[in-house]
């Protein structure tokens, strides 16, 4: 179906923004499949190494029709286990080569035993012998035997790409693979071999492993007779850190870490180390601690039945559950009420009285009522 075209214009937006596709160099080369293939073919002759033709007379067979070892039965087993079904790539390369893989087990293998030599480099030629590269399989940088010095690796090695030049492990430069990089010196170098070694943390450059056989010291590091030492950072004037924080020295550099919660500026990590202690803490034990306002002995909450509650430099005066706050006290609920309080079902108000015995209500009579009489029917 097609799509009209401003529905087809308003999905560019929407493919722009799509990632884009995985680029062809990481799509398998033709010599990754073909070695894969020969690797799986290696792991099938492992498989199937003691197995024999499972008649019951394996001696007759192998005298009759001939071993095993080089039958086209065996030959069989193997290519039936080199692809999976869903592998689309690999049942068509050994689909297009098979009688190439049938003519190396019945006829070459004894002549070429290396079958990935022989499929891959010389039959096929998609793949280059090790230490070789590109199209006419090229010595890598460094000779074919160490390419690269055997300090790096060779671009395109062992295949039909790339160009030969070495990319060095580290500590290492230069095209063959030879010289050392700053932090490294040479330990040993003669005409086939190089290998360099790291130096002291603290040299940039340098010929041995200690502090002492520095050329040149790295950032953080000065010369102090003949070594190179560790500066320290935190005796600078000013601090390199703000007041919050404390500085903490470490090899070629430093660390701010935040001063403790309790402080006011400090020298050191935790509230022993506060140069003074913020409001509500106080020098305690040699350590800024809370201070428990509500425990001093000058009262803290001022107002009538108030409860005091401390926190973590402060506190907090509240009144107990049921009591009314006022602007000078917390009043009882009974005082808050006048020494009233209404009655279930619209009675008149009763007169409650507190007492060390308890309390009791007494209802206030009304106009023309005794203080005695009941409620009548209709009232209830």
């Amino acid at each position: 179906m097609r799509l009209p075209r401003r529905a087809a214009l308003g999905l560019l937006p929407l493919l722009l923004l799509l990632p884009p596709a995985p680029e062809a160099a990481k799509k398998p080369t033709p010599c990754h499949r073909c070695r894969g293939l020969v690797d799986k073919f290696n792991q099938g002759m492992v498989d199937t190494a003691k197995k024999n033709f499972g008649g019951g007379n394996t001696a007759w067979e192998e005298k009759t029709l001939s071993k095993y070892e080089s039958s086209e039965i065996r030959l069989l087993e193997i290519l039936e286990g080199l692809c999976e079904s869903s592998d689309f790539e690999c049942n068509q390369m050994l689909e297009a080569q098979e009688e190439h893989l049938e003519a190396w087990w019945l006829q070459l293998k004894s002549e070429y035993p290396d079958l990935f030599e022989w499929f891959c480099v010389k039959t096929l030629k998609v793949c280059c012998s090790p230490g070789t590269y590109g199209p006419d399989c090229l010595a890598c940088q460094g000779g074919s035997q160490r390419p690269c010095s055997g300090n790096g690796h060779c671009s395109g090695d062992g295949s039909r790409q790339g160009d030969g030049s070495c990319r060095c492990h580290m500590g290492y430069q230069g095209p063959l693979c030879t010289d050392c990089m700053d932090g490294y010196f040479s330990s040993l170098r003669n005409e086939t071999h190089s290998i360099c070694t790291a130096c002291d943390e603290s040299c940039k450059t340098c010929s041995g492993l200690t502090n002492r056989d520095c050329g040149e010291c790295e950032v953080g590091w000065v010369l102090d007779e003949g070594a190179c030492v560790d500066v320290d950072e935190c005796a600078a004037e000013p601090p390199p850190c703000s007041a919050a924080q404390f500085c903490k020295n470490a090899n070629g550099s430093y660390t701010c870490e935040e001063c403790d919660s309790s402080c006011v500026g400090c020298t050191g990590e935790g509230p022993g180390n506060c140069k003074e202690c913020i409001s509500g803490y106080a020098r305690e034990h040699g350590q800024c601690a809370d201070v428990d306002e509500c425990s001093l002995a000058e009262k803290t909450c001022v107002r009538k039945n108030e409860n005091c509650y401390n926190t973590p430099g402060s506190y907090v005066c509240v009144c107990p559950d049921g009591f009314e706050e006022t602007e000078d006290a917390c009043v009882p609920p009974a005082e808050a009420d006048g020494g009233l309080e209404m009655v279930r079902g619209g009675f008149p108000e009763d007169r409650c009285m507190t007492s060390l015995c308890g309390h009791a209500c007494a209802r206030e009579a009304t106009e023309g009522e005794s203080p005695t009489q009941l409620p009548s029917r209709e009232d209830l």
